[in-house]
């Protein structure tokens, strides 16, 4: 058996504590839109839908599987660039993380439809320039935002259609 040096070994616990610290972050920004949404099932179902919204239990799994490849690859950039070179391409991460959740406040808590819709599109230019600027430093950090990107251009026309049909309540 081949005993690996301890500087090895800091290393690698250094990137898996940066995980732990993505993973805390992300998981912040997931519960405080969970706050803000706490009446969404029922709010959600008081609202007139277009005919291709999903269910209201879709979700919350699909936002969990997003949840979890946005901080795979922040981390997979941290790790190719390591933490003071990464440090403005975390920013950008925080800044969509931001934009993320404070859309659930928009929509479901303070039902600003107009603000919801401006906020999403932000959310959608942010992922973008993120997937680019990811893609440039790992190519499999870029892919793993796709599924988050088509996720939230769906949202972003189910948000606007859904304002369209509520513009008295939203």
């Amino acid at each position: 058996m081949q005993v690996k040096p301890a500087a090895t070994l800091n290393i690698q616990s250094k990137y898996w504590r940066v995980l732990a610290v993505l993973a805390a972050i992300t998981l912040l920004t997931a519960v405080a839109g969970g706050v803000a949404a706490t009446d969404a099932p029922w709010f959600y179902l008081q609202l007139a839908r277009p005919s291709w919204s999903p269910p209201a239990w879709l979700f919350g799994p699909a936002w969990t599987l997003l949840y979890i490849l946005m901080t795979l690859s922040a981390w997979l950039v941290v790790r190719a660039r390591g933490w003071p070179a990464a440090r403005p391409l975390m920013r950008l991460y925080a800044a969509q993380l931001v934009a993320n959740g404070l859309w659930s406040w928009l929509f479901f808590h303070w039902h600003l439809g107009r603000a919801s819709i401006a906020d999403i599109m932000l959310l959608f230019v942010l992922i973008a320039v993120m997937i680019v600027a990811f893609w440039r430093v790992r190519p499999l950090a870029g892919m793993l935002l796709l599924p988050y990107l088509a996720w939230v251009g769906f949202a972003t026309a189910l948000n606007v259609a859904t304002w369209w049909l509520n513009t008295g309540i939203l």
